[in-house]
């Protein structure tokens, strides 16, 4: 039998202990070998087989460790990922893959001069609502597709002000962290676009950051369809997670995927209702043509696991990477082109020419 894959962790906050070493622990053929904590001893009590380093050069030390996880705040990605890159390891990013393209154009390049896998952590790839979305939209049912809005509300009408990510800092703000996953999803579904427009905007009185914004992404022939992204952290009445319009008829989901919540609950994969939505979550399909009425679409189990089973996989040479860093790439220019738009008042045309 393979060995498993042995796998460093660098981070042990939010990141690190809800969406890395939760899922690396659970998924096999991965062995949670390392974990970076540089105070603390949670990791440890979490996790008592694994060695728990104090810096990421004491991780490198140790030269079984085959992939490293980066699951630190968004500003130390890049330089974080080089160090890695330079010593020879695979690397998986957390979102945001980097705060700019020429970051992660870099990236890219060192990891394929160095012949190492590059990936980012695009896990909403895996909830469940997503792959259903995914999977309504495949039948062709919808017709040709006219309108896709995704929406990630939250609540929280106060910023914290302890935390790095409302700081005010770099790599701060929700365009960042609930944007990359947005934007990576359509990119996924429909492909690069033609233009972007963009509102990012700050709603909460005692915010420094980005707090919300509205994307519109349009695209030309064959689609001729508009895809509308938006989030906002003042929604206490929560909009529908995704609405799809076709010339046949329309799709409806509303909440949230229960993955992340039932991890910070401490549910493990395997319990029965993992990553499963009660029949009241589901979906809504509506096809007019007069005869069919509308009927509710069961939503498929989510399972963060799918994305390192595929690293897995792909570090083997078993199969072919499904979040390429290339599509990383690009879901991190057009958040610049959504800044861009946003500054300038204006639609922007997109311009993926300079992918690496």
């Amino acid at each position: 039998m393979t060995e498993p894959i042995r796998v460093g962790v660098v981070g042990f906050g939010l990141a690190g202990r809800i969406f890395h070493t939760a899922v690396i622990h659970a998924t096999p053929g991965l062995e949670l070998a390392c974990v970076v904590q540089r105070s603390g001893d949670d990791a440890k009590r979490e996790y008592p087989e694994a060695h728990v380093a104090r810096s990421v050069e004491e991780m490198l030390g140790d030269t079984s460790i085959r992939l490293v996880v980066i699951a630190t705040p968004s500003y130390s990605h890049h330089e974080l990922a080089q160090h890695c890159l330079r010593e020879q390891r695979s690397v998986v990013i957390d979102k945001p893959f980097t705060l700019t393209s020429e970051e992660a154009a870099e990236l890219i390049g060192m990891a394929r001069e160095r012949k190492l896998l590059l990936t980012a952590y695009q896990n909403r790839r895996w909830d469940g609502d997503f792959k259903t979305v995914r999977q309504v939209i495949a039948t062709g049912e919808l017709g040709r597709l006219v309108s896709f809005e995704s929406h990630f509300d939250r609540f929280r009408p106060e910023a914290r002000r302890g935390v790095w990510r409302e700081s005010g800092g770099p790599g701060g703000g929700t365009l960042f962290d609930l944007g990359a996953h947005l934007i990576d999803q359509a990119l996924t579904l429909f492909g690069a676009p033609a233009t972007i427009s963009a509102s990012v905007r700050v709603e909460r009185e005692d915010a420094v950051v980005d707090d919300a914004w509205d994307i519109l992404i349009e695209y030309e022939e064959p689609r001729r369809m508009t895809a509308l992204l938006r989030a906002t952290l003042t929604a206490c009445a929560r909009g529908p997670r995704y609405v799809v319009h076709g010339t046949n008829g329309s799709f409806v989901k509303w909440g949230l995927d229960p993955q992340e919540d039932q991890l910070k609950a401490g549910m493990k994969f395997d319990q029965v209702g993992f990553g499963e939505e009660p029949e009241s979550a589901w979906g809504e399909l509506k096809i007019c043509d007069g005869a069919s009425g509308a009927r509710r679409v069961k939503t498929e189990r989510g399972d963060y696991r799918g994305l390192y089973e595929n690293v897995r996989d792909a570090l083997l040479g078993k199969a072919e990477l499904e979040v390429k860093p290339e599509q990383a790439w690009r879901t991190t220019r057009l958040i610049e082109l959504a800044r861009e738009s946003s500054a300038q008042g204006r639609r922007l045309k997109v311009d993926f020419s300079a992918q690496p």
